[in-house]
Order: C-alpha cells, then sequence, then structure tokens
C-alpha cells in the first residue's frame, strides 16, 4: 500500500488496512457471544463453586474450536485475491530488476503507456546497498533502532492490557468471579467486556489516526499516544485502591478504554505504518519485517510477564501454579514506565508526512551521488 499510494494520502491509506484490525475484533468478540450464548443456553451447567467437576460440560470443547475456525474465513478470503496482485513497480524494477513487467504492472494501475527503461534499472542497481552495510547503518540505523524498540516496546504495553482484561475486570469487580460462573457462561461474560471496550476505546482509535495522519503527522500521533497511554496508565495504578470500589467502576472502565483509544490513535498504528515509508525500497519488506518481529517479541514478554507480574503478593491469593507477583497495582506502573521509554524512543523516528518515498529513504541522494544527476528522478513517481 505504501508503495501504491500518493504522498498526499499514503499515511491514511497504510492506516486504513492496519484499522480493519478493528472491525476484526470486533467480529472475533461478536463469534465468541454468539458461539458462547448457543452453548450456554444449550447445555445449562452449574456454577463452578456448586460443582465444580460439572461446570464445564463436555460440549465445551466444541466452543474454542469453533470460535478459532472461524479465524480461517477471512484467511482463506484473501489469499486468492493477494495471489492475483501484482506486486509494485518499485520491487519489481528495484529488486526483482524486471523493467519490462513493472511498467506492464504500472500501466494496469495507472492506465496509460509506460516505456520500459532497463538501462536506468541497472544504473541505479549500481548504487545500492545491503542491510548489513556501512552506508545502511549510516543512513537508516538509528531508524531501524526506533522502529523496532517503540513496536517492542508498544507491544509489551498492548498486549498485557489486551490479553489480561479477564484479569483487570475481575479485579475491579465489573465481571464477577469466575467461581461464580460455568465455564461456557464466563466465555460470554469475559467476551462481552472485551468487545464493549473494543468498540468504544479501541476502533475509534484506529480511524481517528486514517483521519489526522497526514494532517497532524506520525510523529506527534505517536509521541501523542505514548504520552497519553503513560498518563492513563499511571492515573489508574497510583490510585488503584480507588477504582476498585464499587462506585468508582465506571471511572475505571473510561479511563482504560482511553489507553486503548490512545494506543490505537497512536502508537499501535504508527509503529505499522512507518517502517513502510522510511526505508530503501529493496529493504523496506525486510525492516518492516524486524520491526514487526520486535513487536511480536514484546507482545510475548508482555502476555507472559504479565501474567506472572500481576499475581498478587499474597501466597494465598495467587491463581493455582503461580508464585507471588507484584500485583495488579505495581503492573499497571511498569507498564506506564515502558510507555514512557517508548515517548523517548520515538525521537529516533523521522517524520514521513508530506514526503515521497523516495526523499524518505534517501534513494535519490544514492542515484546522484553515483555521479549522473539526471538519475535523481528515475524511479517510478507514485
Amino acid at each position: 500500500m505504501s508503495e501504491y499510494a500518493n504522498k498526499k494520502t499514503r499515511g491514511a491509506f497504510i492506516a486504513a488496512v492496519f484499522a480493519m484490525q478493528g472491525f476484526g475484533i470486533l467480529a472475533g468478540g461478536i463469534v465468541s457471544l454468539i458461539t458462547s450464548a448457543a452453548f450456554d443456553h444449550a447445555f445449562p451447567a452449574p456454577t463452578y463453586e456448586q460443582n465444580a467437576a460439572a461446570s464445564t460440560v463436555p460440549q465445551a470443547d466444541y466452543v474454542w474450536r469453533i470460535i478459532l475456525m472461524f479465524g480461517a474465513i477471512p484467511a482463506a478470503m484473501t489469499y486468492y485475491s493477494r495471489m492475483k496482485m501484482p506486486e509494485t513497480a518499485r520491487y519489481t524494477a528495484l529488486v526483482a530488476k524486471n523493467a519490462k513487467q513493472a511498467a506492464s504492472d504500472m500501466a494496469k494501475v495507472l492506465q496509460v503507456e509506460i516505456e520500459a527503461e532497463e538501462e536506468k534499472i541497472e544504473e541505479i542497481s549500481e548504487t545500492q546497498f545491503g542491510l548489513f552495510t556501512k552506508q545502511f547503518a549510516r543512513r537508516h540505523g538509528l531508524h531501524l533502532v526506533g522502529t523496532a524498540v517503540c513496536w517492542f516496546l508498544l507491544d509489551i504495553a498492548y498486549y498485557s492490557s489486551n490479553l489480561f482484561q479477564k484479569d483487570i475486570f475481575s479485579a475491579i469487580g465489573w465481571i464477577p468471579p469466575a467461581k461464580t460462573m460455568n465455564a461456557v457462561h464466563e466465555v460470554y461474560v469475559v467476551s462481552r467486556a472485551q468487545t464493549l471496550i473494543a468498540l468504544c476505546g479501541t476502533v475509534p482509535g484506529y480511524w481517528f489516526t486514517v483521519a489526522l495522519i497526514d494532517h497532524i503527522g506520525r510523529f506527534a500521533i505517536q509521541l501523542m499516544g505514548f504520552f497519553f497511554m503513560t498518563v492513563f496508565m499511571f492515573a489508574l495504578a497510583i490510585p488503584y485502591h480507588h477504582w476498585t470500589l464499587k462506585a468508582n467502576r465506571i471511572g475505571f472502565l473510561v479511563m482504560y478504554s482511553l489507553t486503548f483509544f490512545f494506543a490505537n490513535f497512536g502508537p499501535n498504528a504508527t509503529t505499522f505504518v512507518v517502517p513502510a515509508e522510511i526505508f530503501p525500497a529493496r529493504l523496506r519488506s525486510t525492516c518492516h519485517g524486524i520491526s514487526a518481529a520486535a513487536g511480536k517479541a514484546g507482545a510475548m514478554v508482555g502476555a507472559f510477564g504479565f501474567l506472572y507480574a500481576a499475581q498478587s503478593t499474597d501466597p494465598a491469593k495467587t491463581d493455582a501454579g503461580y508464585p507471588p507477583g507484584i500485583g495488579v497495582k505495581n503492573s499497571l506502573i511498569v507498564l506506564g514506565c515502558i510507555n514512557f521509554f517508548g515517548m523517548l524512543f520515538t525521537l529516533l523516528v523521522p517524520e514521513s508526512k508530506g514526503k515521497s518515498l523516495e526523499e524518505l529513504s534517501g534513494e535519490n541522494e544514492e542515484d546522484s551521488s553515483s555521479g549522473n544527476e539526471a538519475s535523481a528522478n528515475r524511479t517510478v513517481p507514485i
């Protein structure tokens, strides 16, 4: 998308691709709600505290399988269309070195005749550098550190909050204790709570980014998002006992929803957008992949770390099989600190608003440095 879009609306187009994740989250919640409601109605069961063994009916084993299998449907739907989608002209020309195919693909997209200029591709190729070179380190080393570390730090906080909403909601008493429900009904209650948070905070945040990213810029949105995530995490954590009181639960949920809003109207969107813009065409997907892989490493740290850290400091109150942790309050403080460091590493990431991909990656400079001034504009101006 970054290589097909024009520089004025490129941010909105890439962010819109990412924002579809929000509809996927809602769809997943709806599938979970429908499936669990149907099984809960069809196969009534006592609560866990009434009869622990009978609270999980044998048919409950189908619930998670059905929900999980629904995820194959969108994957299958996109597979065929992606196979038919041509590679971008930049990739075909600069990486695959196929000028004729690049010209043909661009002619189909722009509906104009484009002449293949193979000799220009050869001249440009002579100035290219690889990922593990001094030229890359000098031009884009700090950029890659910035995009990778920001994505890593974001996903620690984002996935911690996302995956353990159930524990946080239970801790403040918004959803009943697990022992007062049967297994299938618990799936329904948790799905309802998570879908509500997604509807009120997550999805609007995505589309605020789409609407404003090409007006206020990627840097400002990412810095602002990390800042407000830090503020709201501390605002939830420091007076934590205040939020656990029944009268203050709605306030907690509002604040908690705002952390998701500013994650998506913030770094969760921009960490996806920026690596797709600022690196050279021949290394763009590689650097985006490195940044994304750092994010998934952060997700693993967040998922397993929060699972242990959020356990009560009282050994008698921990989940079965887990050692005492630092508690939800201190875990939220740690996440707030992580978001603060995300603000600092955002300073390494350049602003890409309103600039062509060649300006951002310095590919035009490479062409000029080869001694042929005319080659500075030889890449396809999309």
